[in-house]
């Protein structure tokens, strides 16, 4: 069975591409466009759809990404990567401090995000 992706973007040319290359790399892959939208799939996600990764943009249209680490982290330790535009470091640095594991600044190379991903994955099995 594949690994399961949350993936939390609400640019469309962002999300499509970001779901084909991680596809390609062999994982499913489970799209949100806003918190109410990543609220509901990870409420309903059974067994055998269960989530591995998330991968969180922050500027979504409903909120905060930030608010979604926060609920995450108080039910659960999945890891977690942000990616966003968002470059001031004291931003980041909150955003770790929050519970995220890694922090990836758009533009980035889709292998880049799943070398992060396996090397992630990889400390947390």
């Amino acid at each position: 069975m594949s690994l399961g992706v949350l993936l939390i973007e609400d640019d469309k040319d962002l999300r499509t591409t970001l779901r084909q290359a991680l596809t390609v790399e062999g994982y499913r892959v489970v799209c949100a466009a806003s918190l109410a939208d990543a609220r509901a799939l990870w409420n309903h996600s059974t067994p055998d759809q269960s989530l591995d990764v998330v991968l969180l943009d922050l500027g979504l249209p409903d909120g905060n990404g930030s608010d979604f680490l926060t609920e995450l982290r108080a039910r659960t330790q999945i890891p977690l990567i942000v990616i966003s535009a968002r470059q001031l470091d004291g931003e980041k640095v909150q955003l770790l401090d929050l519970g995220a594991d890694d922090y990836l600044v758009k533009p980035f190379d889709p292998d880049e995000l799943a070398a992060r991903m396996r090397a992630l994955l990889r400390r947390a099995a």
